[in-house]
This record gives structure tokens, C-alpha cells and sequence, in this order.
């Protein structure tokens, strides 16, 4: 079941099986830098969170000090 095909149809393949492997080669590295900048923005989001619970927990401490104070002064 061998075809042969002719010069330029054989030319024809090579250069498609090379632009095929450039395509596949380009889509690989865009998914690569795809899924670094998804790992980044999840990190980012998870110490946004963690910042704005430690600033909220912060802020309760020095309220309910403020609070403490405020009742040993009257």
C-alpha cells in the first residue's frame, strides 16, 4: 500500500508537515505562558485575600483595644 507521489506534492507535504510543527510548537508555548500567568493571578488573588483578612482581623484587635480603653477611662 506504498503511493508515490510526485516532486512537488512531496514538496508540498514537507512544507506543511513544518508549518504544522511551527503551529503546534507556537501553540505550546503560548499555553505554557498561558498557564503561568493563570498560576500568578491565582497567587496574587490568594494573598489579596490573606492581606485583607489579616488588615480586617488588624483592625477588629485595635478597635476592640480602643474599646478597652475607652471603658478604663469613664
Amino acid at each position: 500500500m506504498f503511493q508515490t507521489h510526485s516532486k512537488s506534492r512531496q514538496q508540498a507535504e514537507i512544507a506543511f508537515s513544518r508549518a504544522q510543527s511551527q503551529f503546534v510548537a507556537r501553540n505550546t508555548a503560548v499555553e505554557a505562558v498561558d498557564v503561568l500567568v493563570r498560576t500568578r493571578e491565582e497567587k496574587t488573588l490568594r494573598l489579596r485575600q490573606a492581606r485583607l483578612a489579616k488588615e480586617l482581623h488588624d483592625r477588629a484587635g485595635a478597635t476592640a483595644i480602643d474599646l478597652g480603653q475607652d471603658a478604663k477611662a469613664n
